[in-house]
């Protein structure tokens, strides 16, 4: 299709040619991507759309760990690729996956309801009915992510961490099929997203383990020049996930963090106060820095003077209140700054020399 083709519109702000959305061809993905299309098509009935599968980076290298690849958008750059390239409209993410920066002329333009953003245990069949807990000393727990790890070392020091990849149905494989992990820690909503929420032995809860920045949430990019896709995505915002999320994003890009470093947040929302917890952790866990922090949260009617003006750590929310969306920026912004001061830096530098020496 065109570019001309593509930007055609009626001029009251319907869509009306075949949007294309990109996605990664991995199951979860195609699920996620699917589940977002219900809701346009529910929305807008008389809306064409055409999915467009590919595989990513992260997708391809499945014998490296996450954290040693080296690459900040291991999920996303094709993705953006064929955007950029017109190929595709909108692209469905995981958030997690997305950088607190993103690559110029792009931006976040729905935050859809979060599901359960904590993590899970999955046992090997043997040790059913068992929690890490419970686990015999030295069992072996595969996790891809060093922020997993480096909690739950320091929460069950009587287990062991290895590293273990692949998509969910590869990973749930390793662990069925062979005796090499008493269990494998997950994403609670990936789980539920397939369906299997049956396998789910114990979710850990912040005590435990806290969790990614932007777990849980899907989020839609798109071009930003692109207002008329800009405008029919946005209905998808929700807006308590929306300020949650841009207070974790904003933690992370004041830490110049990532995933080769292990940072950590837990956010609520109670009557109007935004809670962020937010914590930096060595590689063992034994090194933490760890703070909670709030801030009102006031739902106005103020209008930012700018498009540029309302894009909060990558995500344009022109239907939440600016003074909010600042509110929750900052928020993160000022915890980050707090545990900088208290040393979070060499913390975080030390973990990502030692992970790039492993």
């Amino acid at each position: 299709m065109s570019q001309e083709a593509s930007t055609s519109s009626e001029g009251n702000g319907k869509v009306t040619r075949v949007i294309r959305m990109g996605t990664r061809k991995s199951q979860l993905a195609r699920i996620q991507t699917d589940s977002v299309a219900e809701k346009l098509k529910e929305l807008y009935p008389d809306l064409q759309l055409e999915i467009v599968a590919m595989s990513t980076i992260g997708d391809k290298i499945l014998d490296t760990a996450l954290s040693k690849i080296g690459e900040k958008s291991l999920f996303t750059k094709e993705l953006e690729n064929a955007l950029e390239r017109n190929e595709v409209d909108l692209v469905v993410h995981s958030l997690k996956d997305l950088p607190t920066s993103l690559p110029p002329g792009f931006t976040i333009g729905a935050v859809l309801q979060r599901e359960n953003p904590h993590d899970a245990v999955v046992l090997h069949p043997k040790n059913a009915g068992l929690t890490l807990d419970g686990l015999p000393e030295k069992s072996v727990i595969g996790t891809s992510s060093l922020r997993r790890a480096a909690q739950l070392k320091k929460r069950f020091p009587q287990l062991e961490f290895e590293n273990i990849r692949g998509n969910l149905n590869t990973r749930l494989r390793k662990l069925d099929e062979k005796d090499d992990y008493a269990a494998i820690i997950l994403a609670a909503a990936g789980l539920k997203r397939m369906g299997w929420e049956t396998r789910i032995s114990q979710v850990l809860g912040p005590e435990d383990c806290m969790y990614a920045v932007g777990q849980g949430a899907l989020a839609i990019e798109v071009r930003a020049r692109d207002r008329d896709i800009l405008e029919m995505v946005s209905i998808l915002h929700h807006p308590d996930t929306v300020l949650r999320c841009i207070a974790e994003r904003a933690f992370l890009k004041q830490l110049e963090g990532g995933c080769s470093v292990p940072v950590a947040v837990y956010t609520e929302m109670k009557n109007s106060v935004l809670y962020l917890t937010g914590a930096v952790y060595s590689l063992d866990g034994s090194d933490c820095l760890k703070e909670t922090m709030q801030t009102n949260i006031e739902l106005d009617n103020k209008v930012p003077e700018s498009a540029e003006e309302n894009v909060h750590v990558g995500i344009t929310a022109n239907n939440i209140s600016q003074t909010a969306l600042d509110a929750a920026e900052r928020l993160g912004v000022v915890l980050a700054k707090i545990l900088l001061s208290k040393g979070a830096k060499d913390i975080l530098t030390t973990a990502r020399q030692l992970n790039d020496a492993r």
